[in-house]
Formats: structure tokens, sequence, C-alpha cells
């Protein structure tokens, strides 16, 4: 009898959750997340498009791949595919980085020329990887721009609204508890790529008192409690073994910044 009970009970189940199942539209549901990954595609290509017309992109192959090469660590040892991220360096003064639907990852030569070591750049690139990682950018321009407003620059918008993405994408913050949670997570992708997180720390309580240097610092100054920010991120890191592996040499990081001069 308890052979049968339990014989009962595995089919009674089995009938449940197959009568639940079958409630589930799989068909519509993958259509959904394929036409979100479609209106990214689009939305990417079109900001990227406006950029690239109206920046200075910087295709000179030794600072593509010395970039690059600084890049490898964090998405080799975090389990992010290199190639799913596309970078571009703008030839632009202002301190600051941004990421953009489709995984695009834009990097101004400002930022690498403030930044004192490679470590500092890391931590900045890494929290916009984790804006990336984190479905971020989405949610930030849906919630500040609208989605109706995105899906009309897929289907083909004027550059007046184009430019208004762009400039929430690169002059306004993400909420508090976003900006957070992509500092937390660079700090993890360069402790588990060898890399230190303290020069990260330092370069935003450095750049938040540097009154002459901040004018152009946007990337701070649209980030608020830059030096609390540090704080925490000190705070995260004590007691715990921090190794450090240089990826390129003192001389390299030197002759990488001079190149963008």
């Amino acid at each position: 009898m308890k052979v049968l009970s339990k014989g009962l009970v595995i089919v009674a189940l089995f009938f449940g959750v197959w009568m639940l199942l079958s409630q589930i539209d799989f068909v519509k549901h993958f259509r959904v997340k394929e036409a979100k990954t479609g209106t990214e595609k689009t939305l990417g290509e079109v900001i990227w498009n406006e950029i690239e017309e109206t920046e200075t992109v910087i295709f000179d192959d030794s600072i593509v791949n010395t970039l690059d090469s600084l890049l490898l660590p964090i998405c080799k040892e975090n389990g992010i595919e290199r190639d799913s991220l596309k970078v571009h360096i703008i030839d632009k003064d202002e301190v600051n980085a941004f990421a953009m639907p489709d995984n695009h990852l834009v990097v101004y030569t400002g930022l690498i020329k403030a930044c004192k070591n490679e470590q500092a750049l890391l931590g900045v690139l890494g929290h916009e990887i984790a804006h990336i990682e984190g479905n971020h950018v989405m949610k930030k321009l849906s919630k500040e721009i609208g989605l109706s407003v995105l899906l009309s620059i897929t289907t083909g918008a004027n550059s007046t609204v184009i430019r208004e993405v762009i400039k929430t994408l690169t002059s306004s913050a993400y909420d508090r508890s976003l900006e957070s949670e992509a500092d937390m997570e660079s700090v993890k992708y360069m402790l588990n790529a060898n890399i230190d997180p303290r020069p990260f720390a330092d370069f935003l309580y450095e750049l938040s008192l540097d009154n002459e240097l901040h004018k152009y610092t946007y990337w701070v100054s649209t980030h608020p409690e830059s030096e609390a920010r540090a704080k925490t991120i000190l705070n995260y890191l004590k007691g715990k073994k921090i190794k450090s592996k240089p990826i390129l040499t003192n001389e390299d990081w030197e002759n990488f910044k001079d190149s963008i001069d």
C-alpha cells in the first residue's frame, strides 16, 4: 500500500507540473525576449552611429590593443565574454567612460590620462562593465527617457532625440543602489583577476578633492558621494589578502598614456 501511495503521489505531482507548464506560452516568452534583444541592439547601433559621426574615434592599433590587453584579465577571470563588449575610445578631454545599450562601452582619452595607474582605470571600466552585465543601461533609459521614446528611436527618430539619449548616458548618474552595486562588482572583478582595487578608491577620492580637475571630471561629478563610495570600497577590502599582478610595466603604462596625447 505504501508503494502504491508513493506511486500515486508521483503521478499526481507529474500531472500537476505538466498542467502548470502547459499554461506557459513559451513561444510568446521567447519572442518577447527576442524582441527586447532586437530593440536594444538597434538602439545601440543608432546611438553609436550618432557618436561616431560627431566625435573623434581612435582606431590606432597600438592604443586599442593595449586597452584590450588591460580588459582581458577582467573578462577572463569573471566569465565575461570579451567579444560581447564593443569597446570604443574617443579622443576627448572629459574624464569619462559610459555604457550604452547592446554592450557598447565608450572610454574617453581624458579618463586614461587622468588615471595614475592601470588599476584606477580598470576600476572605472569594471564599474561600467558591471552596468552592462547587470542590464542597468536599459533600466536607466527606460526610466529616464521612456520606453516609447526608445522604441521610436529604433524606427527612425531625429537627431535631437538621439542626442538627448546620449546626454542621459554620459552625464547623469544611475540610481544610488545601482551605482553601489556597480562599484562592488568592479571591486570583485578586480580581486578575481588579481588586480588591486585600492587605487580605484584612491582615484575616486582624489578626483573629488581636485577642484581644478573636477571641472572636467564628469564621471565623478555625476556620480554622487564619490568620497563615501571610496570609503565603502576601502572598508570592504579591510582584512582581505589582496594579490596584485600588474598587466603592464610602469614604462608601458606611461607609453600608453603618452600615445594618446
